[in-house]
């Protein structure tokens, strides 16, 4: 009788190296909590400045070990099969890791609300409670926003890389948590606040719900998990196509809702306009940028073989988010309302892309891949410093909104004035912007992809939009001004990735050819 002993299992391998920037991001969120617990007393008025200082170290040096593995050539599976490193990952990595530190910048923003930030003293104690009254009486002020941003931002890099649903469903709950409390943490309008967080929680646990659902059916029709295995199943089926569209239905709710597609965008307007507006600027493109990723990684490695399935469903809720996008932003008069239906239009021409379907390149046009990753790029520079100037229009109250109080903004203060206008036109599409060639490179794709009709919609959706982005800049430039706001004075910490933004904005309108083209050789998928 044999008596040795078998190893009831086998180690697992971690690439440690290649996964260096998620560990670091992780490691630097776990250091803040502690941070925020064991700096007490007269060590309490440093919180800022080392969360700030943990921050900025984590991603600046995770994104050098991005750089780093991307020029080595490091790409493959790794977590055993969890995680795909290819282009496109390195792509949204980066591209995550620079537009997180820029919001979170703004985070940090104290001198335009008197010497306090954007967030609640104690956000975890009743609003107007006596707790809360003495929180803020002795700016006793908790530093738990960093951290769970840097915990998002984990989440995203998980979600936008994942290789196998599993590992999908837990990116997509790690940066979810976090972004729900986030958004309840505001300092003034406390109550609109946790409405805006109560709202996203209970929308995105049902759609967390039916993305788990539609995992375990996938999983009953493939056996696996993992997105190759999925499409060698679909390449030879054998039973179960019942289970694969159902499944893939289930997985497109939960993964759109994320995107902001109509009809999944309910919660966008009311979670946009109700949490800080440092949040909302940091949501606005981060997850956007991880949910497509994914969805794109899902579709086409996955279900690239139903792609003549999924192809027009996808073109028709495109064209219901554009034309619900573009007509309900003409009817705002909130600045952040008008925002957030304007991201979602932005959903409705990022789909026009995914449905082109392709990840070649074909002469100077872009791969629907590279197109979405360079539409990302250009629209994030573009939000991040939109959402920071948002924060320094305000009343005696605080933070307003309000177009009234946008009125003749150029004659107070042109700086704001031009420079949101710059973002303005890049969201409009205006030549000589990034959003214009963003627009152009997904809007070729789709062309190319066989969805003409799509891209001519798209055009129209773009027109009626640019109106509400062009009144904007009217009530600004040509409206009289409006005599109970001002422009705060803000620090470096909004300053900083608002003239990034614009310089990016401007730089990517003219001069494009450089993006355009790193995106081209790493925008692909690998099985």
């Amino acid at each position: 009788m044999n008596t040795m002993l078998m190893p009831l299992f086998t180690a697992p391998t971690i690439e440690f190296s290649a996964l260096a920037p998620i560990l670091i991001v992780f490691g630097a969120a776990c250091i803040g909590v502690l941070v925020d617990a064991i700096m007490i007393g007269r060590l309490r008025g440093w919180r800022d400045e080392v969360q700030m200082g943990l921050v900025i170290g984590s991603t600046l040096g995770a994104f050098a070990y991005v750089v780093w593995n991307a020029r080595k050539g490091v790409k493959g599976p790794l977590a055993m099969g969890s995680i795909m490193l290819d282009g496109p990952t390195y792509v949204a990595w980066g591209a995550l890791l620079v537009f997180g530190l820029l919001a979170i910048m703004v985070f940090r923003e104290t001198k335009v609300n008197g010497g306090v930030t954007a967030f609640a003293s104690s956000a975890a104690t009743v609003p107007g409670s006596a707790e809360e009254v003495e929180a803020d009486r002795y700016r006793l002020q908790q530093t738990e926003i960093f951290p769970l941003a840097l915990f998002s931002i984990v989440g995203m890099m998980v979600f936008a890389s994942a290789n196998d649903l599993l590992t999908l469903f837990v990116g997509l709950e790690v940066f979810s948590l976090p972004l729900y409390l986030m958004c309840g943490m505001a300092r003034r309008r406390r109550l609109v606040s946790q409405e805006a967080s109560l709202k996203y929680f209970l929308l995105g646990a049902l759609s967390s719900a039916f993305f788990l659902f539609g995992v375990a059916l996938v999983y009953a029709y493939a056996g696996s998990f993992k997105l190759g295995d999925i499409a060698t199943k679909m390449a030879s089926p054998t039973y179960g196509s019942g289970l694969l569209y159902t499944g893939l239905i289930l997985l497109a709710s939960g993964l759109l809702f994320k995107v902001g597609v109509v009809p999944f965008h309910n919660w966008t307007p009311d979670v946009y306009m109700g949490a800080p507006t440092p949040v909302t600027g940091f949501m606005a493109i981060c997850t956007k940028l991880a949910a497509v990723l994914a969805t794109l990684r899902v579709f086409y490695v996955a279900l690239g073989a139903e792609r003549w399935s999924w192809q027009p469903v996808f073109a028709t809720l495109a064209v219901a988010t554009m034309v619900l996008g573009a007509v309900a932003g003409l009817t705002q008069r909130d600045v952040k309302r008008m925002l957030a239906y304007s991201s979602i239009a932005h959903a409705g021409f990022l789909l026009t892309a995914v449905v082109g379907a392709n990840q070649t390149d074909l002469g100077r046009t872009p791969s629907s891949v590279a197109s979405i990753l360079f539409y990302m790029i250009a629209y994030g520079f573009a939000t991040i410093g939109a959402f920071a100037l948002v924060t320094m229009v305000r009343n005696e109250a605080g933070e307003d909104n309000s177009f009234a109080a946008w009125s003749g903004l150029a004659k107070k203060s042109p700086w704001v004035a031009g420079i949101m206008t710059v973002f303005l036109l890049s969201f409009a599409g205006i030549p000589l912007t990034a959003g214009f060639i963003g627009k152009w490179t997904v809007f070729a794709s789709a062309w190319r992809g066989g969805y003409g009709w799509l891209v001519v919609v798209a055009v129209l959706a773009s027109l009626v939009a640019a109106y509400f982005y062009l009144r904007l800049i009217g009530v600004m430039f040509a409206g009289e001004p409006a005599a109970k706001s001002y422009v705060g004075e803000a620090s470096g910490w909004t300053w900083v990735p608002v003239a990034i933004g614009a310089a990016a904005t401007i730089i990517l309108g003219i001069l494009p050819d450089a993006v355009l083209s790193m995106v081209s050789s790493l925008g692909a998928f690998l099985r």
